[in-house]
C-alpha cells in the first residue's frame, strides 16, 4: 500500500470537490483547478474528505496512487490558501520593475530581460530586489520562480544573481595572490 496514497484529504470550509468521470474539479475562494485523473485511479468524495484508490496492484497503478493523491491535495490547498515563492535579487545595479503583466529584470546584462507573467500568476515586488510569486497552481508557481531564477542564478564568489529567499549560497574563497 502506498503510504501517501491511502491518506484521506480533508476538504476545508468554502472548498468544493466534484468528480466527473475521469476529471476532478476543485473550486474554492481563490479560484478553480481541474485535473484529468490518469489511468484507472478512482477518486471519491466522502463527508468532507477526498479518498484516492487504485484498482489493482500493477506497477503503474502503484506508481500513480500517491502521485494522484498529492496532485489533488495540492489543488485543494491551492484554491483555499494558495502557493507562494519569494525571490531575492542581489548585486550592484540588479533590480526588478513591474509594469502590468511584464516583469523587467536588470541583471547585469547589456539589455534588460523582459519576462511576460503567465495567466493565473500574481507577481508583486518588495522594493526593487524582492519578488513574490503567488498563485493557485503549485507547479506553475514553482516553474515561474525557476525560470526567473535561471536568468542569473546566484554565483558562489560574491553571491550576485537571483536566489530563493530561503536558499543558502555556499560561498567560495576568491583567488589568492601568492
Amino acid at each position: 500500500m502506498s503510504r501517501i496514497g491511502i491518506l484521506p484529504i480533508a476538504i476545508p470550509a468554502g472548498v468544493t470537490v466534484s468528480v466527473d468521470g475521469g476529471d476532478v474539479a476543485v473550486r474554492g475562494p481563490l479560484g478553480e483547478c481541474r485535473l484529468p485523473v490518469p489511468g484507472a485511479m478512482k477518486v471519491a468524495v466522502d463527508d468532507g474528505t477526498v479518498v484516492v484508490s487504485r484498482p489493482d496492484d500493477e506497477k503503474q497503478s502503484r506508481a500513480m496512487h500517491g502521485t494522484v493523491r498529492s496532485l489533488v491535495a495540492n489543488m485543494v490547498e491551492g484554491v483555499s490558501r494558495g502557493f507562494q515563492r519569494n525571490l531575492v535579487i542581489e548585486g550592484v545595479g540588479y533590480r526588478a520593475i513591474l509594469e502590468e503583466s511584464l516583469l523587467i529584470l536588470n541583471l547585469g546584462y547589456s539589455h534588460p530581460i523582459r519576462f511576460e507573467v503567465p495567466e493565473g500568476i500574481d507577481v508583486k515586488l518588495e522594493g526593487q530586489t524582492g519578488i513574490v510569486i503567488s498563485g493557485i497552481d503549485k507547479q506553475q508557481v514553482g516553474q515561474v520562480a525557476a525560470r526567473i531564477r535561471a536568468y542569473a542564478p546566484a554565483e558562489p564568489y560574491k553571491g550576485k544573481g537571483v536566489r530563493y529567499k530561503d536558499e543558502q549560497i555556499r560561498r567560495k574563497v576568491g583567488k589568492a595572490v601568492g
